[in-house]
């Protein structure tokens, strides 16, 4: 066992080493200059779009979903344990610096974002039930061709096996870890608890999964977004100077303190980047699964809302975790993962603080859960066809109980080698297809323009 952990931890050095993340952040800033910075520049049009998306009686075209409760689905599985655990073992490893380069990954991942909607609402399929289904399988599909198929395959085949590690069992675990270390409750009790309420939003389909996403991630994203900025306020003169240390300490590295033992630059852009990849999942290809159910009249209209995810993710929901794991000094002691962080919300507002973090990681793994358990379905649907829905659904909630109960290293490695390889098919569709998300993003902007001066 250990043999076969070792040899997955090596494949999941290489999956996620430095070529991954350059061709990851390379694809990002190519898309961004292709559509000359559109995705960062219009970022207020995004969420003018994102607010108009909530009401569903207003929806133009065909669809399942509103574009908000697309985003929201969406955003349910990004904002997760690596909005927690994650920014703190970027700190740890990488240290204040590695904060920057997430800033950096997050805004040229907002086009890949774009470009990931795009795609999938362009070349998204009707099922004979009247669902909308797509997603990278489908835009490789029937973007590229019957001679590309193979590729669509595979990113199936990995998204199927990743969404039973990451988006499932390891999720499970933690939130039954968190439990049972706050209120001594035993890890089955609590595998009981999640596998009915996921069962129970799950078994209604992307509609049921929307709805329930559209309430419950705003509500988390606030209060824990609330939490952070009570404990910034009260630590308001210390500000400047965890600023002051992101900028500097990711162009000079971080020298070492208290029991931070020291990162050079190389460190904090590596892990700044992974971990910023990581959490806002842009390159993935999980996405634009639910964006392709969206309700809408352009595929353009839907890529703006979908690129507003790692702005949200990443520049507002880790920005409040890392400065107040800088700003409170914890960064410095020693701990990592999410230690670090529920250290750091504790020392910043004592008693609450453990509240916020606890919070924080139920409601975050359980709303990943349920996003996840939808792209599941998606891939298994694209290989095995309407009838594996249901047989997945109930091995879905099945394996969040075993999830609860077992220990999942080998799991948590596993999950990170699917998660790596669903990248590759996505990344070369997103390259060879890029012609046609510049073309249709200037068609539709030239169109805007166009009515603008009509007006």
């Amino acid at each position: 066992m250990d043999a076969f952990l070792s040899v997955l931890n090596a494949i999941s050095g290489f999956v996620w080493g430095p070529y991954m993340l350059v061709l990851l952040v390379g694809t990002g800033i190519y898309l961004t200059l292709g559509m000359r910075l559109r995705s960062i520049t219009k970022i207020g049009y995004g969420f003018k779009l994102l607010f108009q998306g909530r009401d569903k009686a207003k929806q133009e075209g065909e669809g399942e979903i509103t574009p908000f409760q697309a985003l929201t689905t969406a955003l349910s599985a990004t904002i997760g344990t690596g909005n927690i655990a994650g920014v703190a073992t970027a700190i740890y490893l990488g240290g204040p610096g590695a904060v920057f380069w997430m800033w950096v990954t997050a805004l040229f991942g907002m086009a890949t974002k774009y470009g990931e909607a795009v795609l999938a609402v362009r070349y998204r399929e009707t099922m004979p039930d009247g669902s909308f289904v797509g997603g990278p399988m489908y835009y490789i599909k029937n973007g590229l061709g019957k001679n590309w198929q193979w590729l669509g395959f595979l990113f199936a085949l990995f998204a199927a096996i990743a969404c039973f590690g990451i988006g499932n069992t390891v999720q499970s675990n933690s939130v039954a870890l968190a439990v049972n270390q706050a209120f001594n409750l035993p890890h089955w009790i609590t595998g009981l608890v999640l596998a009915g309420l996921t069962f129970a939003v799950i078994i209604g389909g992307i509609k049921r999964i929307a709805n329930v996403t559209e309430k419950i991630v705003p509500f988390m994203a606030v209060v824990y977004v609330v939490g952070a900025l009570v404990v910034i306020f009260a630590n308001i003169s210390e500000l400047g100077n965890a600023l002051s240390l992101i900028f500097t300490d990711a162009f000079s590295g971080t020298a070492a303190t208290g029991g931070f033992t020291g990162a050079g630059i190389a460190a904090a852009m590596r892990f700044g980047v992974a971990r910023g990849v990581f959490s806002n999942e842009a390159g993935l290809g999980s996405a634009p699964i639910a964006h392709a159910a969206a309700r809408t009249s352009s595929p353009v209209k839907q890529g703006i809302v979908a690129g507003l995810s790692p702005f949200i993710d990443t520049i507002v929901v880790c920005t409040m975790t890392a400065l107040v794991i800088i700003m409170t000094g914890a960064w410095t002691s020693g701990e990592t993962s999410s230690a670090l962080t529920a250290m750091a919300f504790n020392k910043g507002l004592p008693g609450p603080g453990d509240f916020v973090v606890g919070f924080g990681l139920i409601f975050f793994a359980f709303s990943t859960m349920l996003a996840w358990s939808y792209y599941g379905q998606v891939a298994v649907e694209y290989i095995f066809g309407l009838k594996a829905v249901t047989p997945f659904r109930y091995l879905y909630v099945i394996l969040i109980f075993i999830g609860a109960v077992i220990n999942l290293d080998i799991v948590w490695t596993f999950s990170d080698v699917m998660n790596g390889l669903m990248i590759v098919p996505n990344l070369i569709a997103l390259l060879v297809l890029s012609p046609v998300i510049f073309r249709i993003t200037k068609e539709y902007y030239t169109g805007l323009t166009r009515l603008s001066g009509m007006n």
